[in-house]
């Protein structure tokens, strides 16, 4: 179902721009030098990348952000990162092995605020972590990872002119994890023209990023002609390469899994499973110590009073009914920092619990992209650590740095 067309000039902008790129003339190969997104390296992996001389790390993970701008630009004097000399949008493509997994759009997003706004945000954002993002994009004045939006076309203009740019030679190969990722420069001005064209008739979809684009925002506050009123977006198409949506499960260390089923009863329906398995819909799966249990039908009372001013799609939210039906209600996990850890992967949340005092697990079935769009379109947000889409942009290989006037 293609999301609702909007005309220009409130539909999606894109603009071409110089990015900022590594010269493996100076830098080395790409692939020793970009990495995941930021919210995907745990501190221990972010220091062991930051000790390589030009890692993209050194500037991601600083812990002082006037440090990582003063690196930043020691690189572009000494030719490490260098600004392309003519304005593109960039087709990005990542690969595993002969699998096509995404290819998109890069370039400088317009942002708006409010209802006139074609970028829809589908979860919260923390202030201080908005904060933080601000902080260290104003200090670096740079983008070092794009926004990771979807959207839906409802013509194949642009799939066409993306098909044939990545018919020429790449500027930009690197490989990852079993990632290929390829960037192509599209740079004559009416191929431009017809990508900007097809994009302003459509809306998009922030599938990762949320805290950086209300940083833009916050930077732009009060500004009429502000850098921050743009951003580095890479805009998946989902009609043509649609991102892959996942649940996010929830491991408490400190919670013994007999004891959070029994606590469980008092709220929900709860059977014993013969093992760990991914949940079907409707259901929650609590797991630890290879013991596990389906949580089903919450009591409709219960979960009105722990959704008490929530929006009232909620009450069919798996994630609202974990987050706050079980873990603040029935089980008292406090909101502190190792209390509940978010895993992506399935198998991995089992494992991490599979010793009698290693805790418990809930394992959440994924919501639907068209979930999504639809409760994003009529401004609900999602719960905190709902959805995990993929796969993301790796940080490094195109950046949006922003000269002094």
């Amino acid at each position: 179902m293609p999301s609702p067309a909007l005309p220009t000039p409130t539909g999606l902008q894109l603009c071409p721009f110089q990015a900022v790129r590594y010269d493996p003339a100076q830098a080395g190969d790409l692939s020793d030098v970009i990495c995941p997104p930021y919210d995907d390296i745990g501190p221990a992996r972010a220091r062991s990348l930051r000790a390589r001389p030009h890692h993209i790390a050194r500037l991601l993970h600083a812990t002082n952000p006037q440090t990582a701008a003063g690196q930043l630009d020691r690189w572009r004097r000494r030719g490490v990162l260098v600004r392309d000399t003519r304005s593109a949008i960039y087709v990005y493509q990542q690969q595993r092995g002969a699998r096509l997994l995404q290819r998109g759009l890069i370039g400088e997003l317009r942002l708006a605020r409010g209802a006139t706004s074609p970028v829809l945000p589908h979860e919260g954002v923390h202030p201080h972590v908005v904060g933080q993002r601000a902080g260290s994009m104003a200090a670096l004045r740079a983008q070092l990872e794009p926004l990771l939006l979807t959207y839906r076309s409802t013509e194949s203009t642009t799939a066409q002119i993306v098909e044939h740019v990545t018919r020429r030679p790449p500027v930009a190969v690197a490989r990852t994890g079993g990632l290929t990722h390829t960037l192509w420069a599209c740079t004559a001005p009416d191929e431009q023209i017809l990508i900007s064209a097809g994009l302003s008739r459509c809306r998009a979809l922030i599938a990762d990023g949320h805290h950086r684009h209300a940083a833009c925002l916050q930077l732009s506050e009060g500004e009429d002609r502000s850098p921050w009123q743009s951003s580095l977006a890479l805009l998946i198409d989902s009609t043509t390469h649609p991102l892959q949506l996942s649940a996010i499960h929830r491991v408490m260390p400190g919670l013994e899994a007999d004891k959070a089923a029994a606590a469980a009863a008092d709220v929900a329906q709860v059977r014993q499973l013969p093992g760990p398995r991914l949940p079907e819909p409707g259901e929650l799966v609590l797991a630890g110590a290879g013991r596990a249990w389906a949580i089903t039908d919450p009591d409709p009372g219960a979960l009105r009073e722990a959704l008490t001013g929530s929006p009232p799609q909620w009450h069919q939210l798996a994630a609202a009914v974990t987050n706050h039906l079980l873990l603040d209600r029935a089980w008292s996990v406090p909101d502190l920092p190792g209390a509940v850890r978010h895993v992506h992967d399935a198998d991995q949340a089992v494992a991490a619990v599979a010793e009698p005092a290693n805790g418990t697990a809930v394992l959440l079935p994924a919501v639907t992209e068209d979930t999504v769009w639809d409760l994003a379109g009529a401004g609900v947000l999602l719960p905190r650590k709902t959805t995990s889409f993929g796969p993301k942009p790796a940080a490094g290989l195109v950046l949006r740095v922003i000269d002094a006037p």
